[in-house]
């Protein structure tokens, strides 16, 4: 099916480099190619029925003449005998007009019946016509000659007479039945033919879906490849991969000014993104320098190195500590947030030992774990990954660092790692008070602050769940969380990650 596809594809593009096609001159154009087939169908098989419906009306119209014919030369083969017998016995002239008058009948349909497009019916209708004028011969004539006995005719010879015109008459109702079961077996012979035919029609239909299935990719391909450059603006790559660039979007005239629209946009968000990059760097550093100047200088005043200080102004210095502590910490995490504005940092991708990322973050955060007395369970095992470690490692202190905030004082954090076709799944679980579940929904929105940890002075920013959901989107990735504030409370945050490349050594 590949090689079609592509088949379909070259002939749309050659389509549209002769002229141009809209899409809505496109999509008329597959209707009428697929309603082409369906309409000649539908004539045939129409046609057909037609055809079948006449020779049907015409042999049933036939077959009733046929019935009526024979039985009128019945009914009148027994009138003229009856008549013909009595005026033997009884020699009523009266009778023989009546007799003349059946005999005129009886020939008149006789003739009508040898009109009947049969050989052997034109032959006994023919047969029977002699046996009816050599009856009426040996009865007529004799009167013509003024024998008014009826000739050498008895009522005997009368009978076997007309048991001769009896046996002609049932051959030739035998042969009219044999007529109508031939037009029975031909109009059944022709109604399984037009089945047959309209049961071949029905092959137009996976025809007409093979045109519309071609139509369909042919509209959908360039809609597919400006979806795939929308998401990858998405996630915030405005430097399209090679891939991308060299096969360019189809040309329809809708298409393609939306792909002019979206490449000047990608320009310009990608001259924006850099921009806002820069400053955030430049900003952050410009900040960091006079900060550890403050930072060094409170810390020597707050240890009584430059002289001793009263309890007023060791209150002073504390919360100035305490102040540059919290600002040092918003530029780390402004830090990070530049990681997700950077579109230029999520290119690069590496090979990854998993294990080796969350060990490196737990070493970061050895002195915050044992301040609290926090025991650390940990379930992952060597799991070997293809992604940005700069990411992944914001992403899992970011999560840590949450986890040790809302931790009680001898808590436990458990990690976990698994692989599940080819797909990382890694959570991480504290002991906290829990989120409340009005709270859950707004915990990935930036500077959004829930309720703070006990025991912990520093503010947050907002930002830390944010830049783990950011560039998780940006990762092809996923994060969701569980919470329970009754006991035993606790927070379950777990992340998914595509595209691995190999599991468990």
């Amino acid at each position: 099916m590949l090689w079609l596809n592509q088949l379909l594809i070259k002939f749309g593009n050659t389509i549209n480099q002769v002229k141009p096609l809209s899409i809505k001159k496109l999509t008329f154009l597959g209707f009428t190619l697929v309603a082409l087939p369906l309409v000649f169908g539908l004539l045939y098989s129409a046609n057909q029925v037609n055809q079948l419906s006449k020779q049907g009306a015409g042999a049933i119209f036939a077959v009733a003449e046929l019935i009526n014919t024979n039985q009128k030369i019945t009914n009148t083969l027994k009138k003229m005998e009856r008549y013909a017998s009595q005026f033997l016995v009884l020699q009523d002239y009266e009778l023989i007009d009546k007799y003349s008058i059946e005999q005129q009948v009886l020939l008149t349909t006789n003739d009508e019946l040898s009109q009947y497009n049969d050989e052997k019916i034109k032959q006994l209708t023919a047969q029977f016509s002699q046996a009816i004028l050599h009856v009426h011969q040996g009865i007529i004539e004799p009167l013509d000659k003024g024998d008014n006995q009826g000739g050498s005719t008895t009522l005997e010879s009368l009978q076997k007479q007309f048991k001769q015109l009896i046996n002609i008459n049932e051959e030739i109702n035998t042969r009219s039945s044999e007529l109508i079961n031939q037009q029975a077996e031909e109009i059944k012979n022709s109604t399984a033919q037009v089945s047959h035919t309209l049961l071949k029609s029905l092959f137009i239909i996976p025809i007409s879906l093979f045109i519309a299935g071609f139509f369909i990719i042919l509209i959908t391909k360039p809609l597919k490849q400006l979806t795939l450059k929308i998401q990858q603006l998405q996630q915030g790559n405005f430097q399209q991969d090679s891939d991308l660039k060299e096969e360019p979007v189809a040309g329809f005239v809708e298409i393609l000014e939306i792909n002019d629209a979206l490449n000047r946009m990608e320009s310009r968000l990608h001259a924006l993104e850099l921009q806002k990059s820069s400053f955030i760097r430049h900003i952050s550093h410009e900040l960091k320098t006079p900060l550890a100047a403050i930072r060094e200088g409170t810390e020597l005043m707050y240890d009584n190195s430059v002289g001793a200080l009263n309890s007023d102004q060791q209150e002073v210095t504390k919360i100035i500590r305490s102040s540059t502590t919290r600002l040092q910490r918003l530029i780390e995490e402004l830090l990070n947030f530049n990681i997700v504005l950077d579109s230029t940092s999520l290119q690069d991708k590496e090979t990854i030992n998993f294990y080796d990322l969350i060990e490196q973050a737990l070493s970061e955060r050895t002195l915050d774990i044992k301040r609290k007395y926090i025991t650390i369970e940990k379930h992952y095992p060597h799991i070997t990954i293809e992604s940005n470690a700069k990411q992944l490692n914001v992403i899992i202190d970011n999560l840590l660092s949450n986890a040790i905030k809302y931790s009680p004082e001898f808590g436990v954090i458990s990690l976990f790692a698994s692989m599940n076709e080819h797909e990382l799944v890694f959570s991480i679980s504290d002991q906290g008070d829990g989120i409340k579940p009005e709270q859950q929904d707004k915990v990935f929105d930036a500077f959004y602050q829930g309720t703070p940890a006990k025991d912990y002075n520093i503010k947050s920013s907002g930002l830390g769940l944010t830049i783990v959901k950011e560039l998780l989107m940006r990762l092809n990735g996923s994060i969701t969380l569980e919470s329970k504030t009754e006991q035993p409370s606790g927070t379950t945050m777990k992340i998914c990650l595509k595209r691995i490349i190999s599991g468990d050594k």
